[in-house]
């Protein structure tokens, strides 16, 4: 990971871990549609049960990801985006770190095929011009 404060590394290894699973992917497109929702309202719109739902949001809220909150007898979740916005942060750095890597290489072959293109420098065929090859 790139140089970022202590602590961002498992943050991000976290968000990455919980986004994994594709129902709790689900439950955070319909925490974020809805504003905020309880497990059974959750429960009521996937093909989990709510206990299911209740630990798939259990995992999102220890990624940071979603937060409950008890209104009367009722927990509510809500989207959380602080999370997603280090992770976004961190694949934009990871992303532009890999834009550079391939521009260099990008570079790098370009000069190698207008070497080659010149006739400079050793390339195919070049050699003593005895055309024997000798293999040992």
């Amino acid at each position: 990971m790139t140089a970022e404060r202590p602590g961002a590394a498992e943050a991000v290894d976290s968000v990455l871990g919980a986004l994994a699973d594709p129902t709790r992917r689900r439950l955070l497109d319909l925490l974020a549609a809805q504003g905020e929702a309880t497990a059974t309202t959750l429960a009521e719109r996937l093909p989990v049960s709510r206990q299911a739902v209740v630990k798939h949001l259990a995992v999102l809220d220890s990624a940071g990801l979603v937060s409950g909150s008890r209104v009367g007898r009722e927990v509510r979740y809500a989207v959380r985006p602080a999370a997603l916005d280090t992770t976004a942060r961190w694949m934009a750095s990871l992303a532009a770190d890999w834009d550079r890597r391939l521009a260099n290489i990008k570079r790098v072959a370009e000069a190698a095929e207008r070497g080659a293109g010149t006739g400079s420098g050793p390339g195919p065929g070049s050699g003593s011009g005895s055309g024997s090859t000798r293999s040992d």
